[in-house]
């Protein structure tokens, strides 16, 4: 497939209605991928189906006229990550991995040992936009707002497993819980560097929805677990056996 751009709009996809595009947008086409005039681009909002557009520019106006639907809309599986910030780099690449990954719902939690307490919800969500912009998915996770864990496994469906990665010696390999996930619909608990304090492990180890998991015989960073948890939750229950398909373009 061509390397055709390919961009996130927060508006309706309708065939000839016009989507006059933000500044920034508009800079990223015409200066940075440097198209002209009548050029295609792909464009998809989450809800509408994935679009070709054709570029419009008229002085510095920018905008977009939907031509054609390339795809049906999709949803990315139900799995939700909570995971406990860290540094902000680090904690940045969680965010992009897990919309590449193909998370729905992004949930930031508070635990007794996290390293910080400031959480840009803003910035997420342009991590996230930039990522499915490039990695070809046609929706956008929900981010939440940052909750303490006690409050998010309160608010918690107990009709859905919460898997959390624990470094505890007696959990087992998340293959041992395939009976339990087989729908696809779950959420994964991540915790921060140092792990969970040990009363936390008390309190998530009596919850009956929540199930431990072994990444292994060694101690992974936060960022590296959460990629390693993703991938074998995806690989097993989730999206990764029906590859997508995707458009050819010219």
């Amino acid at each position: 497939m061509s390397h055709i751009a390919r961009l996130y709009v927060d508006h309706p996809l309708q065939p000839g209605r016009s989507i006059e595009l933000a500044e920034a947008q508009s800079k990223y086409l015409t200066r940075v991928m440097r198209l002209q005039a009548g050029a295609m681009v792909r464009v998809f909002n989450g809800v509408d189906g994935e679009w070709q557009c054709a570029l419009s520019i008229t002085g510095k106006t920018v905008s977009l006229l939907p031509q054609t639907c390339l795809r049906d809309q999709t949803k990315s599986p139900d799995l939700t990550l909570m995971f406990a910030p860290i540094k902000k780099a680090r904690t940045d690449f969680i965010v992009e991995k897990a919309t590449e990954l193909g998370v729905r719902t992004i949930q930031p939690v508070f635990t007794e040992f996290t390293q910080s307490s400031r959480v840009r919800i803003d910035r997420f969500q342009s991590l996230a936009i930039e990522a499915s912009e490039q990695t070809e998915r046609m929706d956008l996770p929900n981010i939440q707002d940052a909750k303490t864990l006690s409050n998010a496994i309160a608010q918690w469906d107990p009709s859905l497993p919460l898997i959390y990665c624990d470094e505890g010696a007696d959990a087992c390999p998340i293959a041992d819980h395939a009976d339990q996930l087989k729908t696809g619909a779950g959420g994964l608990l991540i915790g921060p560097e140092g792990g969970f304090s040990p009363r936390e492990r008390t309190f998530l180890r009596s919850q009956p929805f929540i199930r431990p998991i072994t990444l292994g015989p060694r101690l992974l960073r936060a960022e590296t677990a959460t990629v390693a948890a993703l991938t074998l939750w995806q690989s097993l229950v989730g999206d990764w056996h029906n590859a997508p398909y995707l458009p050819e373009t010219k």
